[in-house]
């Protein structure tokens, strides 16, 4: 048996849908299947039941989901035995989190946290939110930090994970700013000029939250899908040579504000409003999660600060929420 094996069967539980599965692994449908497959036939037993819709776990799937966290988890640490990377591992701290975190939000909160727990050894995973969340889930890191919207939610089992909110982050509209200072590229845009759009991949978790910010906005927005890519560092640099709008985190573009590289492609909010009232704007939080049996003496340091020092905010319902994971 193959450790990817563990990992496919992971998604589909926390998904319950094979497509969007193969998806978010980066593979077709049909050799997808073929994985589950093979991982059911070494186990002699049928892990979902593909008679009902959506797709469920089997009893022997419910069994088989209670364990393979730990098989992967031992697999993981069986390697870094062999390896000699034991020591290494024991004393990191390991992170999961989508790239755009890992570049921007990051390194600045490293710096704030090693100012208190002092210099720590760090590891980390980038990826997308999906895969993110398979690591904390199968025991692959330590932390896991990720975006947390309304609309698109991690929700983790609260008896078995502890969440913190670490702060607020602001995604709005950008477009290259002329000599003036003014974008080139303006919303809403008129059905006879449409504003070209730089838009997210729509698996991707910041694709899906721009599309329901799009669909709440104060007027119809008239846009035309002039390129398409996963990583908002990659929609700046288009953005930044002229090519379209832009939804970007806001700490992906202080540098380009500040040297008048990049304007807000929309109204800006009135005098007095709130920060992330401006049109077509919207507000996420960034989240921090851990397992509540990760002990180590390097995690529980890092989260003994968090408790004492991170903005933390109850998780609430929203109504028509989209799930990246359950468990």
């Amino acid at each position: 048996m193959e450790t990817k094996w563990i990992e496919d069967f992971l998604s589909v539980a926390a998904t319950l849908n094979f497509s969007r599965s193969a998806k978010l692994r980066n593979m077709t449908q049909p050799a997808f299947s073929r994985r589950i497959k093979a991982l059911e036939n070494w186990l002699g037993a049928e892990l979902f039941d593909r008679a009902v819709y959506p797709t469920r776990l089997t009893p022997a799937g419910e069994t088989f989901l209670v364990h393979a966290r730990d098989m992967l988890a031992q697999a993981i640490q069986s390697r870094s035995v062999l390896r000699g990377q034991t020591a290494d591992v024991q004393s990191a701290v390991s992170f999961a989190m989508p790239h755009t975190l890992s570049l921007t939000y990051f390194p600045q909160w490293l710096s704030d946290v090693e100012h208190t727990v002092g210099m720590m050894a760090v590891r980390m995973v980038a990826t997308n939110v999906h895969d993110s969340v398979m690591e904390l889930v199968g025991g692959n890191c330590d932390l896991l930090m990720c975006y947390h919207h309304a609309f698109q939610s991690v929700e983790l089992d609260s008896q078995r994970y502890e969440t913190l909110k670490l702060g607020t982050e602001f995604i709005r509209p950008y477009a290259k700013a002329d000599a003036s200072g003014k974008p080139v590229h303006g919303l809403p845009g008129t059905e006879a000029r449409p504003v070209p759009f730089l838009c997210y991949s729509s698996s991707t978790s910041l694709g899906r939250i721009v599309e329901k910010i799009l669909g709440d906005g104060p007027a119809q927005v008239h846009l035309f899908r002039r390129f398409e890519g996963d990583l908002a560092e990659g929609l700046k640099m288009m953005a930044i040579h002229g090519h379209g709008v832009a939804w970007l985190p806001e700490s992906t573009v202080r540098r380009e504000l500040k040297d008048g590289v990049l304007a807000l492609a929309a109204e800006p909010p009135e005098q007095g409003a709130e920060p992330g009232s401006a049109s077509w704007c919207g507000e996420m939080d960034i989240r921090i999660y851990r397992d509540r049996e990760n002990n180590r003496p390097a995690v529980e340091r890092v989260w003994n600060h968090l408790l004492r020092n991170a903005a933390r905010q109850p998780v609430k319902e929203h109504e028509g929420k989209q799930c990246i994971s359950a468990f």
